[in-house]
């Protein structure tokens, strides 16, 4: 009964949510690119069956995916994968993955028609779900269809733990329909088994495995020498989080470092430039140069990070980064990458979503927690004039970071078996 009311509703929000897609592609074209593919509708009958699907909805997600296909191409040269998305960022980052025989399409909205196409279509040998993405629907239909599902880099915080239990008639049917979970953590594996899904392993963070662009981070530091003062980010930033700094940035003072902000949805670049602006600074954005900032830009009291794909040379450049979504409660963000980068990070107290990540970091001293914004600004600031405790809190940073990778190739020797399943015994 909750499954048919769930359908049922997802039918009558149908033009809403296409109408939500249509305004998004005002900004983001990539979101008006085969509206048919939402519905399930994927033109000409599928030649190629069997290929390896693989759902990352965003572009982190989709990051975090890349490694894991590295890991399987590694050990079976000739995977064909069907890659799939739910953004545009995640779709413009997953075009780069993809290889001859590969293809690329849209999750289909979670309605039983929509679904039994798409699986209908593509007819996946194996399905695989990036981190928290559970569709009752989907889970039904694709059990249906013979299609194991697999939700690989999992991870479920004690907050979505507790909404998922106030819909358990509706998520614990779509939980136990897992036929495997790949868990970050061992507390991520004992809530996803309390969801309902039997078989959980404890396999590691995709995310310490995803390649960083070295050719990058030297470019952001090369922009660094050129600036001739710290340089002080905030990263991945999220709704009002911006204008909070910004306030206190007022207040700092003079000289003070550059700051820079790379906000983490592409749609609000704009929104942050007024910000900017508003708030009495001059500003340069990154958009407007290309390999180079000109004069006028190192001159800036702001820049703005407005482009994509090129965090890594924003974790170059800073000295030290403040990690968005974390001031707010909003779950925080992942910092691995920044660690990787050999960027020293400072959060807020706002990190469910990647607790046991940022506890970690903060135990081996990459990384410092604060209470609020004030304080991280105030830690942030310290670092970035203290080049001997900046640069020690770096080389822990990558020291953490390589002590933590090899999920990739765990969790690539988990899904063979399923990719290759054994003739049952007579």
């Amino acid at each position: 009964m909750a499954l048919w009311v769930y359908a049922a509703l997802l039918r009558l929000l149908t033009p809403l949510y296409l109408l939500r897609l249509w305004r998004r592609g005002a900004k983001e074209p990539l979101y008006r690119q085969s509206l048919g593919e939402r519905l399930g509708f994927y033109g000409s009958a599928s030649t190629q069956p069997g290929r390896l699907w693989i759902h990352a909805v965003s572009l982190g997600e989709t990051r975090a995916a890349s490694a894991l296909i590295a890991a399987l191409r590694e050990r079976e040269p000739g995977l064909r994968i069907l890659l799939t998305q739910s953004t545009a960022t995640g779709r413009e980052a997953a075009q780069a993955l993809l290889r001859e025989g590969d293809a690329l399409a849209w999750l289909p909205y979670d309605t039983p028609g929509a679904v039994r196409r798409f699986l209908r279509h593509w007819q996946p040998r194996l399905g695989v779900l990036m981190e928290t993405e559970v569709w009752p629907t989907l889970q039904r239909e694709a059990e249906r269809a013979g299609v194991k599902m697999v939700l690989a880099n999992a991870r479920l915080s004690e907050k979505s733990l507790r909404q998922g239990q106030r819909f358990a008639a509706l998520l614990r049917p779509a939980a136990r329909r897992m036929t495997l979970a790949l868990a970050q953590t061992e507390a991520d594996a004992q809530r996803i088994r309390a969801m309902g899904t039997a078989r959980v392993e404890v396999a590691g963070n995709l995310k310490y495995d995803i390649a960083v662009d070295a050719g990058l981070i030297a470019r952001g530091q090369a922009w660094a020498g050129r600036v001739a003062r710290p340089v002080l980010m905030l990263a991945v930033s999220r709704e009002g989080e911006e204008a909070a700094l910004l306030r206190e940035w007022q207040s700092q003072p003079q000289p003070r470092p550059l700051l820079a902000i790379v906000p983490r949805h592409p749609q609000r670049f704009d929104e942050i430039a007024g910000l900017v602006t508003a708030s009495g600074f001059t500003l340069a954005r990154r958009s407007t140069w290309g390999d180079e900032p000109p004069a006028e830009a190192l001159a800036a009291e702001v820049w703005l990070g407005d482009s994509m794909r090129e965090m890594p040379l924003y974790y170059g450049l800073a000295g030290v980064a403040l990690l968005g979504g974390s001031f707010e409660p909003l779950g925080g963000q992942n910092l691995i990458e920044a660690a990787a980068c050999g960027c020293p990070v400072v959060t807020g107290p706002h990190t469910f979503n990647f607790a046991e990540a940022t506890e970690l970091a903060v135990a081996a001293g990459a990384a410092q927690q604060c209470a609020g914004l004030p304080e991280a600004l105030a830690a942030g600031l310290s670092l970035c004039h203290d080049d001997a405790a900046r640069q020690a809190t770096a080389a822990r940073a990558l020291a953490f970071s390589r002590a933590h990778q090899g999920a990739a190739t765990r969790m690539a020797a988990a899904l063979r078996p399923l990719l290759h399943p054994q003739p049952a015994m007579p």
